[in-house]
């Protein structure tokens, strides 16, 4: 059995018409959630970006980031954001052990510097440059007119920055096939031509898009929008949504919109090239994100790690069996990033190591429960916690400090802070949940 292994950045759970919504088009990803068990309650183990993937490539949490450490000035601060540890085994090494051809295809530029170890036990791995700071580009190259029309309030500074990087890095795209998704999908669909026959193959295909800046071709924007004249709200500042007008966080709401179908469309051209390569029926396939963005809601707009609230920290994910298995199910098993590499390797017949803290999800096609229970599970972002059981979610500080509690039966979407009423299941949550998942005590010194 081949191994296909879709990651997509930024993508919110409830912007996948699989997961009910009925505003964005996503018929592709729609079409795999109904061959696929999908995953209801679908969690991050820590956040953001490069936390999120040590786990999938590991089977290992990062949370609670117990070695972290900023080793260079060009690391992003964040508790967790480092390589993956000298020692610690990828699912690739693992499966080239075994006989795979392994194959990494990206364009999130956090993972280019070798250093960061993401290429390890890949045969082969192509690195897809220019997205967002990437610097690809010499500044130079960036068109003037497009910094002109690029909305810079809130963080004129940081965003004039990134937003000239990148428009020095996209200024030779002619066609749609040069923006980022599509070179992604593209080639992961090449890596596939001439393997059919030979060894079973792992392929890791890691899509930056719908990350920020959010600027799709004008086809997929026009579904969501129409008559704005204002300057773009390519990318937001992280913080207070209230510097945006209505009209122009409507229109960085259609944006990202744009960017989620047009990753859709490309996504839906490599599975018709699996299909054309008669690879389906022998392939397991799974896909999921690593967080999500808010666009408003809690009156924020950006990935804070104060607000891990549903718009962020929910994730799609879901696994499609090769020989149909479970297509159509749900499980609202608490799975995460982490669940990986087991569920893979299991899925495979293959040991993992004793050292992966994930479960294997697959024992769900066989109608068995995973080892682990999880009657509650915790995350990390940077200095604060995210607890969740069947009643409440409790958002905090790493020590405990500034909780907020919410009730998952009367207030699903997390608007109303109960704390003040329940300081026993505050209390529980913190202490039971995420002290117990960190070992008795957070090892958090200055940041």
């Amino acid at each position: 059995m081949n191994v296909v292994l879709v990651l997509v950045d930024t993508l919110r759970k409830d912007h996948v018409g699989a997961y009910g919504n009925r505003w964005i088009q996503t018929p592709n990803m729609d079409a795999l959630a109904r061959e696929s068990l999908l995953f209801t309650n679908a969690y991050p183990e820590s956040l953001p970006s490069i936390p999120a993937r040590r786990g999938m490539h590991t089977g290992l949490r990062a949370f609670p980031f117990a070695d972290w450490e900023r080793t260079h000035e060009d690391d992003v601060g964040l508790r967790g954001w480092q390589p993956i540890p000298e020692g610690q085994v990828t699912l690739a090494e693992i499966l080239r052990s075994q006989g795979f051809r392994t194959m990494f295809v990206t364009d999130t530029l956090h993972q280019f510097r070798a250093k960061y170890n993401f290429q390890l036990g890949f045969d082969v791995f192509d690195f897809i440059r220019g997205q967002e700071r990437d610097q690809y580009r010499p500044l130079w190259m960036c068109p003037e007119e497009k910094m002109e029309n690029t909305l810079l309030t809130g963080d004129p500074v940081g965003l004039e920055r990134k937003m000239r990087q990148y428009f020095a890095n996209t200024t030779w795209r002619q066609a749609e096939e040069d923006w980022f998704a599509p070179q992604v999908f593209t080639r992961s669909a090449q890596f596939l031509e001439g393997i059919r026959g030979g060894d079973p193959f792992f392929l890791f295909i890691d899509a930056y898009d719908p990350h920020e800046p959010w600027d799709p071709p004008e086809k997929y924007v026009k579904l969501y929008s129409d008559g704005y004249d204002g300057p773009e709200p390519y990318a937001s500042a992280y913080g207070d949504a209230g510097y945006l007008t209505e009209q122009q966080l409507e229109r960085m709401k259609a944006l990202y919109a744009a960017e989620v179908t047009m990753v859709d469309h490309w996504l839906g051209e490599f599975l018709n090239k699996m299909d054309d390569l008669r690879l389906l029926d022998s392939t397991l396939l799974l896909f999921l994100s690593d967080h999500g963005y808010l666009f408003g809601e809690h009156g924020l707009v950006g990935k804070l790690a104060e607000a891990t609230y549903p718009e962020l920290i929910d994730i799609p994910m879901m696994i499609r069996h090769p020989e149909g298995r479970g297509a159509g199910q749900t499980s609202d098993y608490l799975a995460s990033t982490h669940d990986v590499a087991p569920t893979v390797l299991g899925m495979l017949g293959i040991e993992p190591p004793a050292s992966m803290e994930g479960q294997n999800l697959g024992v769900l096609f066989e109608g068995r429960d995973p080892q682990q229970e999880r009657s509650y599970f915790t995350a990390g972002y940077h200095e604060h916690v995210w607890a969740r059981d069947e009643r409440y979610v409790m958002i905090s500080r790493h020590d405990g400090s500034d909780a907020k509690l919410y009730d998952l039966e009367r207030d699903p979407q997390q608007e109303n802070d109960v704390s003040a009423g329940n300081p026993d299941a505050v209390k529980q949550m913190y202490e039971e949940y995420v002290l117990g998942d960190a070992g008795g005590a957070l090892p958090y010194g200055s940041a």
